[in-house]
C-alpha cells in the first residue's frame, strides 16, 4: 500500500512540473566598483615576478618605428587616418595575397585613437588596433560592392582605398558611374577583390554585403602586425584627404 501511495505521489509531482514551468520572479544585482580598494588582494609575489617583464614590454612599446609629419585624425566622412589605414591595408594585402587585390575597406569604429605628429611607436599602433582582427581578402560581385557603397553613403563614410565614391544626395547611383575602382566605373557583373578584416567579413558594423563573398582568403596575420610592418617599410606615416569618400 505504501508503495502504491509513493508511486501516485511521484506521478502527481511529474504532472505538476509539466503544467507549471519555472519562471523568473525577479532579478537583483549590484554594481561593484573596481578601484584601489582591491589592491590589497593582489598577489605581491606574482607582481614581483611580472615587474621586469612589464618594464621590458613598456620599453619596447616606446620604440619609434616611423614618423608622422602631421597628426592623423579620425572623423567622417573622410579623414587622413582612415585614408592611411585603408591605404596601408591595401598595400600589405597586395604583398601578402597571391591574387590581385582591387580595393581595401576599413571601418571608422575600428580606429580607436588618433596619432599626434612626431614619432610613431609600437604603442601607437596597439592603441589604434587593440583587436586581433585578421586580414582577409574577399571576392565580391560588383553589385554587392555597389550596395556596400550605398551603405557608406547612408552611414556617413568609412575608410576605402583603390575606390572612389561620389554620391548625389544620400545614395550612390551606379548608372551615373559615381563609383570607380582604380579609375574605372564599377561593373555590376564583374568580380572584385576586397581586402578587409575578418570581423567586417562577417557583415558587422552594417557591412552586410561583405557576407556575400564568392571566395574567401585569410592571411592569418593580424592587421595590427601588418600596420607595424608597413610603417617600418615606408618610415613616414602620412596621408591626406583626397575626396575619395565624396558624400
Amino acid at each position: 500500500m505504501k508503495k502504491e501511495i509513493y508511486i501516485i505521489i511521484l506521478l502527481l509531482g511529474f504532472i505538476s512540473c509539466g503544467h507549471q514551468p519555472h519562471k523568473v520572479a525577479h532579478i537583483t544585482g549590484e554594481t561593484i566598483l573596481i578601484d584601489s580598494a582591491f589592491d590589497a588582494l593582489q598577489d605581491s609575489n606574482y607582481l614581483q615576478v611580472l615587474a621586469p617583464i612589464k618594464a621590458d614590454l613598456e620599453t619596447q612599446l616606446e620604440v619609434p618605428i616611423g614618423y608622422a609629419p602631421v597628426a592623423l585624425e579620425v572623423h567622417q566622412p573622410e579623414c587622413n587616418m582612415l585614408n592611411w589605414a585603408s591605404d596601408a591595408l591595401l598595400a600589405m594585402a597586395r604583398q601578402k595575397c597571391p591574387d590581385l587585390v582591387d580595393v581595401a575597406v576599413v571601418n571608422i569604429g575600428g580606429m580607436r585613437c588618433e596619432w599626434p605628429a612626431g614619432d610613431i611607436t609600437f604603442r601607437h599602433v596597439f592603441e589604434l588596433m587593440p583587436f586581433d582582427n585578421m586580414l582577409v581578402v574577399l571576392t565580391l560581385k560588383g553589385s554587392d560592392l555597389q550596395q556596400l557603397c550605398e551603405i557608406f553613403a547612408y552611414s556617413g563614410g568609412q575608410g576605402i582605398a583603390g575606390m572612389r565614391i561620389k554620391a548625389i544626395g544620400d545614395k550612390v547611383m551606379q548608372q551615373e558611374a559615381l563609383v570607380t575602382i582604380n579609375g574605372k566605373p564599377l561593373e555590376m557583373d564583374k568580380t572584385y577583390t576586397v581586402a578587409t578584416s575578418d570581423y567586417l567579413s562577417q557583415g558587422n558594423d552594417g557591412m552586410l554585403p561583405l557576407k556575400n563573398y564568392i571566395k574567401y582568403w585569410n592571411s592569418e596575420e593580424k592587421i595590427r602586425d601588418l600596420y607595424i610592418e608597413y610603417i617600418k617599410q615606408v618610415k613616414v606615416v602620412q596621408a591626406k584627404v583626397d575626396g575619395r569618400m565624396g558624400i
